[in-house]
């Protein structure tokens, strides 16, 4: 398997508001830098946008290390959140309705055919990758403004 690194990140003027995200993937000396954004969204959609489009835009499967300041999405895949909500109909643990389901449904099918290594970093902490996601992804955000 190929190894490589993913960074994203998602970022909502208003929350809900205008939003945009952006994934840069790195493989050994290359990267690919993907981004978009949406009109009326919130800030955790668009932090899983941000995961589902870096993963849709792999072409086999691969080993990765996901690196995000969003616990919302690291938690939700690392500690199996996500994966329990969807057993139990898209209903948290206290029978509350999980958000997002649509976009979790997703990333749980895309994760499924890689080898991935979540990693959480503290957002606007000097990260580079981190911070050129956060960049893009407020750029992309404004252009619905």
């Amino acid at each position: 398997m190929k190894k490589l690194f993913i960074y994203t990140d998602g970022s909502c003027k208003k929350n809900p508001g205008p939003g945009g995200w952006c994934a840069i993937l790195v493989y050994g000396k290359t990267e690919k830098v993907i981004s978009g954004g949406e009109a009326d969204t919130t800030n955790n959609r668009m932090e899983l946008m941000a995961v589902i489009k870096a993963l849709e835009a792999l072409k086999e499967p691969c080993d990765i290390e996901l690196v995000s300041d969003s616990q919302y999405v690291i938690n939700g895949l690392s500690k199996g959140w996500a994966a329990s909500w969807k057993r139990r109909g898209w209903k948290k643990s206290d029978g509350s309705p999980a958000l997002n389901p649509d976009l979790w449904e997703r990333l749980l099918e895309l994760i499924s055919v890689h080898e991935i290594k979540y990693v959480w970093t503290k957002g606007h902490d000097g990260h580079e990758y981190n911070e050129r996601c956060d960049s893009i992804a407020q750029s992309e955000a404004d252009k619905y403004k």
